[in-house]
């Protein structure tokens, strides 16, 4: 019981850490889309 406990102690932290380095190196691309939003000029005090 303590090899099988050891085992998946060190499965989880090597899917954790394996997990970390895959985010780390994941290049995510920014939004492309344009967003224009129009305020009102009511909004904002003189």
């Amino acid at each position: 019981m303590k090899k099988f406990t050891l085992f998946v102690f060190l499965l989880v932290v090597a899917l954790l850490v394996g997990g970390g380095v895959f985010l780390a190196g994941w290049d995510i691309p920014a939004p492309q889309k344009r967003v224009e939003k129009v305020l009102p000029n009511d909004r904002f005090p003189k």
